[in-house]
């Protein structure tokens, strides 16, 4: 007679993936496909939070030019010549940086759509994040436009 052995946890779950190893040639194609997609998905995943790095880099930039050298030229005795370069330049990085970021949003989301065109759209938490940083570009924009310069 055979006695009964318990098995430990991983040689129960080894049992029990090779038992199930038998699967069809057309099963297999869909589950490759399917990995394939998620695959995908996720690098187009990592592309737009690459973007929204670089994006955010480039206003936290723009921004912190403006705030040192509106410091500077504060504190400077000596008239500047070109008083509003240092907003035009923090202006003009503040903008690639959201332009940036909302040219990927749009990039990401026309991707989504051709991966699965029969599928609504999901919202993924970069996606959310990379339309929050656009937001706030935006706002750190509207905030230099008008608390300086001829608006200030």
């Amino acid at each position: 007679k055979y006695a009964h052995v318990a098995l430990p946890p991983a040689m129960d779950l080894l049992i029990t993936e090779t038992r199930q190893v038998s699967k069809t040639s057309d099963e297999l194609a869909q589950e490759r496909t399917d990995l394939a997609l998620r695959r995908t998905v996720m690098a187009m995943d990592r592309t737009l939070m690459a973007w929204v790095r670089t994006g955010l880099s480039i206003i936290s930039f723009g921004f912190t030019i403006y705030k040192f050298l509106q410091a500077m030229h504060a504190q400077s005795p000596v008239p500047v010549l070109r008083p509003d370069a240092p907003r035009n330049v923090g202006l003009l990085l503040v903008g690639i940086g959201t332009f940036a970021v909302a040219v990927a949003c749009i990039q990401h989301w026309n991707y989504v759509r051709k991966l699965s065109p029969d599928h609504a759209f999901r919202w993924d938490v970069a996606f959310i994040v990379a339309i929050l940083i656009g937001l706030l570009g935006l706002l750190i924009f509207a905030s230099m436009v008008y608390t300086s310069g001829p608006f200030g």
